[in-house]
């Protein structure tokens, strides 16, 4: 009996599948139509995990609807879904404005995606458009043939004509909800919020400029209290953010000179199963 446990043992470290060989995670996750049969619970980090007990955000509710449709990624862990609700509640009492447009959340139990984000994994990270949800009877076709409009003037210096004070109070509700870690945005919009804001400016530390983000911007919500296994970000560098979202700017207007010795860039690998959370298996399985 010992004879045959040793053997194998040594057959299983010589025949091992390599990663390179495994299943990618993105495909695992990307063929689940559904949520996990589990109590909601998110794995891992924002960029590598998965979420047991996924919600699946209402196509369209009283001041909502969800975009894309066909992606499936209009599920969240509920914490998530309780935020759209009442961040769209605030939205449709803005001028120009019935609720808000939400564009992906997570696949139905998370983890990587086939196509797009490296976030969005755990359940907890929302973009929503920047276009008004002045319809919310939008058909499925709709959803997927209509876009949202950009907001941002010579490669996200500034913000353009589309830009309403409705967006800054939008942003900055969402960013004074205590469920809310960071908020990601071009760094024109962040500018002009600084500007613009004449109160307390505090809240605008949570607004971090980020590349892109000038179609939609991206909510992360913290890690829910009691969730062991969900990794949160670090939080923001203190002050309210606003010489940074300038300092962008400046780059932006006055690029630095080219590197004329850059390091090569080393591709990510595709994860497998064995680089996410153990509990992302279970999630798989339930």
């Amino acid at each position: 009996m010992v004879q045959t446990l040793i053997r194998a043992l040594l057959l299983s470290c010589f025949f091992a599948v390599p990663a390179a060989a495994q299943p990618l995670a993105k495909e695992l996750f990307g063929a689940k139509s559904t949520g996990s049969n589990q109590r909601a619970a998110p794995h891992g980090g924002y960029a590598k995990g998965c979420l047991a007990g996924g919600a699946r955000l209402a196509e369209t509710g009283p001041t909502w609807q969800a975009m894309r449709l066909s992606r499936n990624r209009n599920w969240g862990h509920p914490e998530a879904i309780a935020f759209i609700e009442r961040l769209s509640r605030f939205a449709a009492k803005q001028k120009g404005w019935n609720g808000l447009y939400i564009g992906d959340i997570s696949q139905p139990r998370g983890g990587p995606m086939l196509t797009g984000h490296r976030s969005h994994q755990i359940g907890l990270d929302i973009d929503i458009w920047m276009r008004p949800a002045t319809r919310l009877n939008l058909t499925r076709s709709q959803r997927e043939n209509i876009s949202s409009i950009s907001m941002r003037r010579s490669k996200g210096a500034f913000v353009n004509q589309n830009w309403t004070r409705a967006h800054h109070e939008i942003l900055k509700a969402a960013a004074k909800d205590k469920a809310v870690a960071r908020i990601f945005v071009f760094p024109g919009a962040k500018v002009q919020m600084c500007k613009d804001e004449k109160g307390n400016k505090a809240w605008l530390r949570k607004i971090r400029p980020w590349w892109g983000h000038h179609y939609h911007f991206h909510v992360r919500l913290n890690c829910p209290n009691g969730a062991a296994g969900c990794v949160d970000q670090s939080p923001p560098p203190p002050g309210n953010g606003c010489a940074d979202a300038q300092e962008w700017v400046n780059n932006i207007l006055n690029p630095p000179p080219p590197d004329p010795n850059p390091k090569p860039v080393k591709p990510r690998r595709e994860y497998v199963m064995a680089d996410l959370p153990k509990q992302c298996s279970n999630v798989l399985s339930r």
